[in-house]
């Protein structure tokens, strides 16, 4: 390829090679890499073919928790996930956890389950694993649907096979994983064991003084969402907390193992109220994080621990903030429908040519194109209070918004045209739960969508503004926008 650049050969014919690259790397790739739609949705739960208005007799929920920390941590090697490969474990600054909440309206329809887990992202295949295990255990009858979210702390043990010794070589550890799936299956069938009667209430807080956004257009959710459920026999209670940041504060120079800023913000809720938490990121996409942490991490002086606890800390307070709090009417609707996207990016296949991704690949006789099986789900709680559109991985909040870059600030020169997700729902509020069911990296709208003119996604491109398109060489593809906000209007039309 340098030479392709050297002997200065148009960029249309440096893309065509690397484009034929890709094809033939699609082309010889074995079918036992791949799997089919069938099989990959096997174990999703589609929820309800309908949406319900009635709501039920009273909520009823429980909420467990696991730890997923190695035990030998520190002695046997783990690959530290988000950062840079080659980053072992030194030890343990607190633990990663898998957190459940099982919420049932008294419908009749049976429970959902909302998972989060202390990781930088699970592959749809390892969620899938993991409700195999729930499922065929038979101990959550009726259950309508389990939606497994990733935090995406950046200093958890490696689950997606990135960040290992290089990077054509698996950072998952195998006895790892399986503890994973088998202890967060676990804490979903003992939150259903420990459900109690009580009630619901939502309620929000302003945190757009605590983001920031590093990629052009400057777009984020500036609000903190709660849900707060309390149980009717008085004893604490559960916050489902949802905000939109990186848990990324510790830097690239941290060695141990942490869930990052949720962490302590679910040390302070536990110390002033004595409940229990579960942290859903939101719209994370185009680098959104704590307001003053590029700052700190370019100090090399800079403590960024100490900030991460104190942040983690304030979040905590603007939870415990929340004045509109309003209970919800016992009424949950949710529904998953499985995607299929164009593979464009060769790195997804190359990595799972090498086994060090897992994710869901499809190929199609007699096409040379491979694709990446994932899914969508959209949810309701309360009587149209709450709408929250869940998809797998990082995406921009303008997706929610509408407010996409015009055309002559985008790097493409023409204008998204996207239908927002805001649009798609009549909800009082509504909110993007990101890294929902599978890790696919960045969703980035086609118009600011640019690509490197002869290594493609394989190098860093730079626009006409001098701008920085790191996010495009961690993503499935340039269409894989489009698929996503199709099949999500496709799926709350059809439950209407």
């Amino acid at each position: 390829m340098k030479l392709a650049k050297r002997l200065g050969l148009p960029g249309a014919v440096r893309g065509t090679i690397s484009g034929l690259a890709s094809v033939l790397l699609a082309a010889g790739a074995p079918f036992g890499l791949f799997t089919t739609r069938e099989r990959a949705d096997a174990f999703m739960l589609p929820g309800d073919e309908k949406f319900s208005s009635d709501p039920g007799t009273g909520w009823t929920a429980g909420f467990a928790k696991a730890v997923l920390t190695p035990d030998d941590a520190g002695k046997k090697t783990y690959w530290l996930a988000g950062y840079q490969a080659n980053n072992p474990a030194r030890g343990v600054l607190d633990d990663m956890y898998a957190r459940a909440i099982y919420l049932d309206d008294n419908t009749g329809r049976g429970g959902v389950v909302l998972c989060a887990v202390d990781c930088v992202g699970l592959s749809r295949r390892d969620v899938n694993e993991i409700r195999e295990k729930v499922i065929g255990s038979g101990r959550i009858p009726g259950v309508r649907s389990i939606l497994i979210c990733s935090t995406h702390t950046h200093s958890a043990v490696d689950t997606q096979g990135l960040w290992g010794p290089s990077i054509v070589r698996d950072g998952k550890d195998k006895a790892f994983q399986n503890r994973l799936k088998e202890r967060t299956a676990g804490a979903i069938v003992a939150s259903y064991e420990a459900r109690k009667d009580g009630r619901l209430f939502l309620g929000t807080a302003d945190v757009g003084d605590m983001l920031a956004d590093i990629r052009t257009p400057v777009e984020f959710d500036p609000a903190l969402t709660r849900l707060r459920f309390q149980p009717s026999d008085g004893s604490p209670g559960v916050y489902v907390v949802h905000m939109g940041c990186h848990p990324e504060l510790l830097g690239s120079h941290t060695t141990r193992i942490s869930a990052d800023f949720p962490a302590y913000m679910g040390r302070e809720l536990a110390s002033r109220t004595g409940a229990d938490f579960l942290f859903l990121n939101g719209a994370i996409g185009g680098q959104i994080s704590a307001f003053g942490i590029r700052s700190i991490h370019r100090d090399p002086d800079g403590d960024c621990e100490r900030f991460m606890k104190d942040f983690g800390r304030r979040v905590a307070e603007r939870v415990l903030a929340v004045e509109n709090e309003r209970e919800a009417a016992p009424l949950v609707n949710v529904r998953s429908q499985g995607v299929r996207l164009e593979g464009e990016n060769p790195v997804f296949r190359l990595g799972k040519l090498l086994g060090v991704v897992n994710n869901d690949l499809e190929k199609i006789p007699r096409r040379l194109k491979t694709y990446v099986l994932t899914e969508v789900s959209y949810m309701e709680l309360g009587d149209r209070q709450l709408g929250l559109f869940m998809l797998p991985g990082e995406i921009y909040y303008e997706f929610y918004s509408g407010r996409f870059m015009d055309a002559a600030s985008s790097a493409n020169g023409f204008a998204a045209d996207y239908k927002p997700f805001s649009h798609m729902t009549d909800c009082e509020r509504g909110l993007i739960v990101g890294l929902c069911c599978d890790a696919l990296g960045y969703i980035i709208p086609d118009n600011d969508y640019y690509l490197h003119a002869w290594l493609g996604h394989l190098e860093t491109a730079r626009d006409r503004f001098d701008r920085s398109h790191y996010e495009e060489t961690n993503s499935v593809g340039r269409n894989e926008a489009r698929a996503l906000v199709d099949a999500m209007d496709a799926l709350t039309k059809s439950v209407r």
